[in-house]
């Protein structure tokens, strides 16, 4: 589950690190009366779930009223890589003249929390780890032990942050450290954490992201939750009870089982295709299941073509294609070419019963994928 930069802002203030004084705004007046109260210049930050915010135009700084009023209309309401503005976060500037990165997160290859701290902060971290890896200095921390105060101050000044902050740097990722394992972090960062000219460390921006299965250990931190800015077919996901990631692709995948639409995800890939989501069903594919999982992956107008991949277990083939027919059925037209592959119990009966007038059948899953890329590939030429 992902915060909003103002409420791990919150949290940051509330544990002792320095952050710019700021007001949360839903309206343009709202917007100008926090910056009446904050004063110029005054940053102007759109509160979405997504990376990059300055770029996409989401992040403005205004030097006086007219451009305060400016830039909250312009941002308030906008489209920022598919999430609607609904808040911005008014913030105090602040006169920086050097920014660094700072960070925990878990290092699944160690399986150990990692400190990692930069000089180059203010900019991508993973276009600074791909371009000058050099350049993060990395510090593991063993879970059963803890973080230990020389291992912040060691990765620190190995980061080469200049002597005269560096221990208030190691201050800000020794406590984010403690907030990361108090509320089961998946990920918590600031970049930048900015230094002004008179030497004061200030977290000028906040991630921090957690781990949804601990959440019932959180339920002040799952109240925070804003299911408002997630993406529209991942909310349907969850209102269907599938579990869904919207890749980039073209070729739809559903599958009853995760390991089977990973298979699925990776044949997909190795035939020269691009994978358009991850769409697990679970178990069973009853007719209602199946139509819901069609209703999504029609919806996406990235999906050229479908595959589906199914194992028939506790539920029988012969049943599974029936909830397939029974399902699309019930669509006028069949909007883009649906591949099935069925395979356990009943698979044969459940070849035989499938409606070739709506779908195409093959009897293994490298056929069934091949044709769903060759699909794909014939509506995009």
């Amino acid at each position: 589950m992902k915060l909003h930069e103002h409420q791990a802002k919150t949290i940051f203030a509330d544990a002792g690190i320095p952050v710019p004084d700021s007001r949360l705004a839903t309206t343009v007046d709202e917007a100008l009366d926090a910056v009446d109260e904050i004063g110029y210049p005054a940053a102007i930050k759109a509160q979405v779930h997504v990376g990059g915010r300055g770029k996409a135009g989401g992040i403005k700084i205004a030097t006086d009223r007219e451009e305060a009023e400016q830039y909250a209309e312009e941002i308030l309401g906008m489209d920022l890589k598919g999430y609607t503005v609904d808040s911005v976060l008014v913030e105090a500037g602040v006169d920086f003249v050097d920014e660094l990165y700072v960070g925990v997160t878990m290092d699944r290859g160690a399986g150990e929390p990692v400190l990692m701290v930069s000089t180059e902060g203010g900019v991508n971290i993973e276009e600074v780890a791909e371009e000058n890896p050099d350049a993060i200095a990395r510090e593991h921390v063993d879970p059963a032990f803890g973080l230990h105060p020389y291992q912040a101050r060691k990765v620190v000044y190995e980061a080469g942050v200049d002597a005269d902050v560096a221990l208030d740097v190691a201050s800000i990722l020794t406590t984010l450290y403690d907030l990361y394992e108090e509320n089961d972090a998946s990920e918590i960062e600031v970049n930048p954490v900015m230094i002004t000219g008179d030497r004061d460390v200030i977290a000028a921006d906040a991630v921090m992201n957690i781990d949804e299965d601990a959440l019932f250990r959180h339920p002040d931190l799952e109240d925070l939750a804003e299911e408002s800015y997630e993406d529209d077919l991942e909310r349907k996901a969850g209102e269907y009870g599938f579990d869904y990631v919207r890749l980039s692709g073209n070729v739809g995948i559903i599958g009853n089982g995760a390991g089977l639409v990973m298979t699925t995800l990776d044949l997909v890939d190795y035939y020269g295709g691009a994978p358009a989501n991850f769409l697990d069903i679970g178990g069973g594919a009853k007719a209602e299941r199946v139509t819901q999982a069609l209703d999504m992956v029609f919806s996406d107008e990235n999906v050229d073509a479908v595959v589906f991949n199914i194992f028939g277990g506790i539920t029988r083939g012969d049943e599974v294609a029936k909830g397939i027919n029974e399902a699309l059925e019930q669509f006028d037209e069949i909007p883009k070419k649906v591949v099935v592959r069925l395979a356990g119990t009943n698979a044969e009966e459940g070849m035989e019963i499938l409606n070739t007038d709506l779908v195409e059948v093959e009897k293994t899953l490298e056929d069934a994928v091949q044709r769903a890329v060759k699909n794909a590939e014939e509506v995009t030429q």
